[in-house]
């Protein structure tokens, strides 16, 4: 009992010590609970012979993706939605927990899905993923900025504030290049202090040039190998196109400020 009253009083006195391992805590049980979620829909994938189980794993090169691919391939005109709701699931479990392998996840559906139907999958997921682990880097990694980096966070905060009226097109130009990692961008967006309306319609429309490479590639999957590039010159150049035009809105608004200021 002393023991108890000790710990509450320490924790009474340390509100910012106790609500981060109340984060902490919070993360890794959302982890479990998801990882739990995955692994019930995998269960529930149709019957596949032993052979093709060893196929059924999350890709991370254009060889698993493939092989991943010829065996789903084989179960979507049966099972659609479930092949689907797989590729789903996964694919916004990748991107909350900042996972690597959701690439070859927008290849594998290019390959399973018509153009359409995989760009606005693979669109939706990054964006719903990306807010989902912005909400967790809110929740835990804000925190820990906070308290042991407060002046850095500040001055973030000051540089966001300045640029609030254009933080919809900056996400998009982050998505479109290759500058930064979209995990780390999801991770450190909402501690610098970009909101997550401006960050989620970033996301949502930032990645539809890259998806869009990607799911093309994806189409020619089953001749693809590893030592094959996703993307081409052409690919790069049209990426460094729409990258620009993310940013024209910027500096139009800047030119049209100054000249009737």
């Amino acid at each position: 009992m002393a023991d108890r009253q000790q710990n509450e009083g320490e924790n009474a006195a340390n509100p910012q010590t106790f609500n981060t391992h109340f984060a902490i805590i919070s993360v890794v049980s959302i982890f479990l609970c998801s990882l739990l979620a995955l692994m019930f829909v995998y269960a529930n994938f149709p019957e596949v012979t032993q052979e093709e189980k060893q196929h059924i794993r999350i890709p991370w090169n254009i060889d698993q993706a493939k092989h991943l691919g010829m065996v789903l391939d084989q179960y979507k005109d049966d099972h659609y939605l479930q092949v689907m709701l797989g590729v789903f699931t996964t694919y916004i479990f990748l991107q909350t927990f900042a996972i690597p392998g959701s690439l070859f996840l927008s290849i594998l559906s290019g390959f399973l899905f018509p153009f359409s139907v995989a760009l606005l999958l693979v669109c939706t997921c990054s964006a719903l993923g990306a807010s989902l682990c912005f909400l967790l880097s809110q929740l835990l990694g804000r925190r820990i900025v906070l308290k042991y980096f407060p002046e850095r966070a500040n001055k973030w905060a000051v540089i966001v504030n300045k640029q609030k009226d254009n933080l919809l097109n900056y996400v998009v130009f982050l998505r479109v290049t290759p500058f930064l990692p979209n995990w780390f961008i999801n991770l450190t967006a909402p501690v610098i202090g970009v909101p997550l309306k401006p960050f989620a319609l970033g996301t949502f429309f930032g990645v539809a040039p890259p998806s869009f490479v990607a799911i093309q590639a994806g189409q020619t999957l089953h001749t693809m190998s590893s030592t094959d590039s996703t993307f081409s010159w052409t690919s790069i150049i049209l990426l460094g196109l729409f990258a620009i035009i993310s940013l024209v809105p910027i500096f139009l608004k800047k030119k049209l400020g100054e000249k009737f200021d």
